[in-house]
């Protein structure tokens, strides 16, 4: 059965959502922008820990996980109706608890941490005390874990970590970090590396610099070069078991995307908002905008974009609910991942456009919502990776001709389809 109905209970909760974002988290966006992961002094805690209390009462903080840990164990679905709402703000995935990358972290934790590991990283961070880093990625290597060299090698009862990690998003802020190493060179990347948890003050972790994003000013960014020199941990510090890591990452990155691309269609809403309320305010050569065949066009296009993305995000977090598998749905996944950067671009893009000289000027926030256009096509992996996935998996799915042929070869079908007919063709012959 199909249906594309949310349940009144549930939309209820997604009104609520809905204006309370507008009403009391938006402005946080405008006086506090920037500093959503910067650990609250008493003035900024005076203003949001009522909102996260808010957040609790009505049961959505932290929904991704389940009541045990404090949250509702929403399914995908929900959970991308809610995120869909929060991407319209800075600050709202703070204020529910479901900010990238903790809410992620927060899920391997739970997932593969021991007793004490939870007690020691995943309360504080569920209580939205701290902040964590996932640092993976390296210099020469970027994302791709075959060519990752920093090494995690047993010592007693210690690790002794040795190396260079990049662009480890939030580390400047964060109580701890979750990082991915070489611990058997001698196997597969696939069984050779594993994850341990390191308090960022630990004798060794090094940020040697924190790199913006396009239009930060030097070293006031948030995504770290780090470099680990013979840090050392205790064996109670690897988190799951040892070359389990590229497991744990698969587990962390699979909901993770879907949250991703929720919080992008509702950037995107945002900027389409912006977008048809400049086209019916502004006027020009004689008319509105909104009478300009070209801005016509651009909403059009933006509007069906939206909702077919819309759509197979929401299918896609169905199936993922549905089988619980996140293999079996790895080929959405990655179409989600491959489509989003470009959505986010093409409508951010004409909004700008419409707005004219104000859409890129600092007293809209457009410019810096195009920007997270490229960095979605980097984030978790980039673009290019997802279309071989999506083609490899589509593959599959597929036979090559049996023949020299193609199965729709005409000549090859119309022979086929005279022997299947051919005593009917022989009584067409009789009666001429």
């Amino acid at each position: 059965m199909w249906d594309f109905e949310t349940e009144p209970e549930f939309q209820e909760h997604l009104d609520w959502v809905e204006a309370f974002v507008k009403e009391e988290i938006e402005p946080l966006d405008l006086v506090w922008g920037g500093l959503e992961f910067t650990p609250l002094d008493d003035n900024r805690r005076r203003a949001i820990d009522p909102l996260k209390q808010q957040v609790r009462e009505r049961g959505l903080w932290a929904a991704h996980l389940g009541p045990e840990l404090g949250g509702q164990g929403y399914g995908q679905l929900k959970l991308s109706l809610m995120n869909e709402i929060l991407g319209r703000s800075g600050w709202a995935p703070i204020v529910f608890g479901t900010q990238a990358p903790d809410t992620g972290n927060a899920e391997i934790i739970a997932h593969y941490g021991t007793d004490e590991q939870k007690a020691t990283y995943l309360q504080p961070l569920l209580a939205g005390e701290v902040f964590s880093c996932y640092s993976m990625t390296e210099p020469h290597a970027g994302a791709d874990p075959t060519m990752f060299t920093t090494r995690a090698i047993r010592d007693g009862d210690e690790w002794v970590i040795e190396g260079w990690k990049w662009f480890s998003s939030n580390a400047r802020t964060a109580a701890f970090l979750i990082v991915m190493v070489v611990t058997d060179p001698d196997v597969s990347a696939y069984r050779g590396m594993s994850m341990f948890l390191v308090p960022t003050a630990t004798p060794g972790v090094t940020i040697v610099r924190n790199a913006g994003l396009g239009g930060e000013a030097a070293d006031e960014g948030s995504h770290a070069l780090i470099h680990y020199d013979q840090v050392r941990v205790p064996a109670e510090a690897l988190l799951g078991g040892e070359g389990e890591a590229f497991a744990i990452a698969q587990t962390r990155l699979g909901g993770g995307r879907i949250h991703h691309a929720m919080r992008t269609i509702g950037m995107c809403n945002r900027a389409f908002d912006m977008m048809c309320e400049r086209a019916l305010s502004r006027e020009t050569q004689g008319s509105l905008l909104a009478d300009k065949q070209f801005v016509q066009g651009y909403i059009a296009d933006s509007y069906a974009e939206i909702k077919q993305f819309r759509l197979l995000v929401l299918h896609t977090a169905w199936s993922i609910d549905r089988y619980q598998d996140y293999r079996r749905v790895r080929k959405d996944i990655a179409a989600v991942k491959v489509l989003m950067p470009g959505l986010i671009t093409n409508v951010v893009q004409r909004s700008m456009q419409v707005h004219g000289a104000l859409g890129v000027s600092n007293e809209m926030p457009l410019a810096r919502m195009w920007l997270a256009g490229p960095i979605l096509g980097l984030a978790d992996g980039p673009t290019e990776v997802h279309k071989v996935t999506v083609a490899r998996q589509v593959l599959r799915d597929y036979r090559p001709s049996d023949d020299l042929w193609p199965t729709e070869h005409r000549p090859k079908k119309l022979a086929a389809a005279r022997q299947k007919l051919a005593a009917y063709l022989e009584l067409e012959v009789g009666n001429l």
